[in-house]
């Protein structure tokens, strides 16, 4: 059995929906946790692979992206978001959301890089999303920025402005392994990821449970915000991202 870590966010409902509607589930182990804790489980080997915020792939030594897919967004992808009271030259500090490495470095890569302003940053615990006020922004992402959108005065789209800074679209997590999977399994992992892809609609129909989206707009969620194809501009962006995460560290 290949021990497997997922997301377990809308945003993957289409390949947990394909996964375990195959005959290929009987071939694995599904975990579904949090980003962080999907990144961990792989770093220290607790699975074979996982889907992981991409952050990670510059603290391990060696790795392998296996599949065609990702959770990545061509512009604005609404569920990662900078939230704030007060305009980005007035925030003092950034709360940086506990769930997710890729976009709380994001964040960092935007403040340092594209929008100049110097901040300090603030490690969240549950329930920091109700702290957002003064001159305190934070980060939030998945599921629970449904419930947040418009609340706040300003709010900024990561991957918008990622795209606005770069030109390119953003990875947020991607299917690694530290250890080279084999072939036939990717190949028939590859088929059923794509078939949930290619069957969004049927997926939110049989497994749709969003607490704060209308069955419709998950669908537009999936459909126009979350862009699963790993292709060659993702690549460059994702290589261009490790080139920032470097910069940050120096």
């Amino acid at each position: 059995m290949i021990k497997i870590s997922i997301v377990n966010y809308t945003n993957t409902l289409p390949f947990k929906w394909a996964l375990k509607r195959s005959q290929f589930i009987g071939k694995i182990e599904l975990h579904e946790d949090i980003p962080s804790i999907c990144a961990q489980k792989l770093k220290f080997k607790q699975v074979d692979l996982a889907l992981v915020p991409v952050a990670l792939l510059a603290e391990l030594d060696s790795y392998f992206i296996e599949t065609n897919f990702c959770i990545g967004a061509n512009g604005k992808v609404d569920s990662v978001k900078l939230y704030s009271q007060v305009p980005l030259g007035e925030i003092k500090t950034v709360t940086l959301d506990y769930q997710s490495k890729s976009s709380i470095t994001l964040t960092k890569v935007l403040f340092r890089f594209f929008w100049k302003e110097k901040v300090d940053y603030l490690d969240a615990n549950p329930g920091f999303e109700k702290d957002i006020k003064d001159t305190n922004a934070a980060v939030v992402i998945g599921d629970r920025t449904f419930s947040l959108n418009g609340k706040y005065k300003y709010e900024y789209d990561l991957a918008e402005e990622w795209k606005k800074f770069t030109g390119l679209p953003f990875v947020f997590a991607a299917w690694v392994s530290t250890e080279k999977l084999p072939a036939d399994f990717i190949t028939e992992f590859n088929a059923v990821l794509k078939y949930g892809i290619d069957n969004i609609l049927k997926a939110v129909d049989d497994d749709y449970n969003v607490k704060d989206l209308s069955k419709e707009k998950t669908i537009e969620y999936l459909s126009e915000r979350i862009d699963y194809n790993l292709n060659s501009d993702k690549h460059k962006a994702l290589d261009l991202f490790l080139d920032y995460i470097k910069q940050l560290n120096e």
